[in-house]
């Protein structure tokens, strides 16, 4: 990266790695303007400001993007079970093409000539911010110091970003003794780097932010009913401290599924994945509220959805939607084919699911729907209902001949 004069805006959170990054573009003599995209995180947004502007940024922008990231994000994710890999519910992977849009708009609106990003040069980030910019604004010049030599050799790791900060005067939450990254939104927060790179390290108990330990939640269950409409979470019931609650507004909906199911133990994962640039790693996730509302859609399907349309659903959308998620093609034509197909799927699955939370269960009472497909009658092991014993007849009367084909 050579030395500039332009002005860039850089993707700013206010940590370790983008506060270092703001102090190296100043250094190399751009205008910064950073900007913080609020998605959810519980973060003092009036200090990172300030601390943006103490390092030296021109300004700090922040703008609430929460209702497009749950509307535009998770619900979809919910709607087709979105996940990666089976057990990672792309808690980043969602957040980042709402970001980059935004960034891309709003460096167009400042007169900026560059965006920036602090993302590794070995993580999956880079390369969602990278592909998200290309699509949004291929004319727009992408700064990544993590991918300038000059940058990563004197950066060799996180030590040297933790003494350069304490150099430049710069406060930062990850320190020597907790030398983890960590990545929060709404729907999750996530744990990188550090001693969590040695596969067999047990999490610290005080690295988890969000979801309470399973071991030390309440001894009493918790319970909340939601209701879907078309296969997005419309209505969250619950009782707080004693007194019925109901929620409808995404944002809130969300907000209160994660309280619930953070102080009864529900959403942690601890993975191994395969990043999209061909390496291993080691990620730690909590995903309270998502992890809930997800288990209950797809239980709801069981009793509103079509078997073939399910299975099809379930093989061919599903997968790819996580992984084109995962892997940064967001703003594709495929993603987009995709989408039509997910929402098209969804169209019969409304109804209520009861769920009880109990030390990090999230655990399926029940399930109504005006959409059933389920006959009980029919189903009956104590009536004949519309489906006679005989019926199964076409079903039995080629079975294989599984001793000859032994032979």
């Amino acid at each position: 990266m050579a030395s500039g004069t332009g002005r860039v805006l850089l993707a700013y959170s206010g940590g370790l790695d983008t506060s270092v990054i703001l102090a190296w573009l100043i250094e190399r003599g751009y205008e910064v303007i950073c900007f913080i995209a609020d998605v959810g995180q519980e973060e003092d947004f009036e200090a990172a400001k300030a601390k943006a502007v103490q390092v030296g940024a021109r300004k700090c922008i922040v703008q609430d993007l929460k209702k497009e990231f749950v509307e535009s994000q998770c619900w979809p994710a919910i709607m087709c079970n979105a996940h990666y890999e089976n057990v990672y519910y792309l808690g980043t992977s969602l957040a980042r093409p709402v970001i980059a849009r935004a960034q891309v708009q709003m460096a167009q609106q400042e007169g900026c000539s560059a965006v920036s990003h602090g993302c590794t040069g070995k993580g999956n980030d880079g390369v969602r911010f990278q592909f998200a910019y290309a699509a949004l604004d291929p004319d727009m010049e992408v700064i990544v110091p993590w991918r300038d030599p000059k940058f990563f050799n004197t950066f060799a790791g996180r030590q040297e970003l933790l003494d350069y900060a304490a150099k430049k005067g710069i406060s930062v939450s990850s320190t020597k003794a907790k030398p983890w990254s960590m990545d929060e939104n709404l729907a999750h927060c996530s744990y990188e780097s550090g001693l969590l790179e040695d596969p067999d390290t047990t999490p610290p108990t005080d690295m988890w932010k969000l979801v309470v330990d399973p071991e030390k939640a309440s001894d009493q269950p918790e319970r909340f009913i939601v209701q879907f409409a078309k296969g997005i979470p419309v209505k969250l019931e619950y009782t707080e401290n004693g007194n019925p609650k109901s929620v409808t507004e995404p944002v809130e909906l969300l907000t209160a599924a994660n309280a619930l199911a953070r102080r009864n133990g529900v959403g942690r994962v601890d993975i191994v994945e395969n990043r999209y640039v061909g390496i291993k790693s080691r990620g730690c996730y909590e995903t309270p509220g998502l992890t809930c509302l997800r288990k209950a859609h797809i239980d709801l399907e069981g009793l509103c959805l079509d078997r073939e349309v399910r299975a099809f659903r379930d093989q061919s959308v599903t997968i790819e939607y996580g992984r084109l998620l995962y892997n940064g093609l967001y703003f594709s034509p495929e993603r987009e084919a995709l989408q039509s197909y997910i929402a098209k799927s969804q169209e019969n699955v409304n109804g209520r699911v009861r769920v009880k939370l109990y030390k990090g269960n999230a655990i399926i009472e029940g399930r109504t729907s005006d959409s059933s497909l389920y006959d009980m009658s029919e189903s009956s092991m104590d009536e004949l209902g519309g489906f006679l014993p005989t019926d199964s007849t076409g079903f039995v009367c080629h079975t294989p001949d599984f001793q000859k084909a032994e032979k």
